[in-house]
């Protein structure tokens, strides 16, 4: 594990500068990977997968949870659940509008991960 001090923040308020190169070009430090890998993690499921899709690309820049949950065969406490899981891992917010919640994606994280998956030009 390194402990070279490095910073733990995904990206720099004042330069939104990248946490970390692309993978293909250098390993990732283990804080980094600490960080990011609840993102992933919530990704790696489907329906949190689709609802994330719904989300960032919802005109406006945000989604109502009604107009998200009907899209699924699922009950409301477990796309509710899902959304948690989102939010918890910091890919999207949350804001209560009367008695509905409306999500908007973080785009400074979802770029963060796209550049971590990035592959160079001439690198396969």
């Amino acid at each position: 594990m390194s402990k070279s001090g490095e910073s733990l923040a995904v990206t720099d308020p004042a330069t939104d500068v990248p946490c970390c190169p692309p993978l293909a070009t250098r390993r990732i430090p283990a804080a980094t990977a600490a960080v990011l890998a609840p993102a992933f993690k919530a990704l790696g499921d489907p329906v949190r997968l689709q609802l994330m899709s719904m989300i960032a690309s919802a005109p406006g820049g945000e989604i109502c949870v009604c107009d998200l949950t009907p899209a699924f065969e699922l009950s409301g406490p477990t796309i509710s659940h899902h959304l948690k899981t989102l939010r918890e891992a910091g890919l999207v917010d949350a804001e209560r509008r009367g008695s509905w919640v409306y999500y908007r994606p973080r785009p400074d994280l979802m770029r963060q991960l796209s550049i971590l998956l990035a592959l160079e030009a001439g690198t396969a």
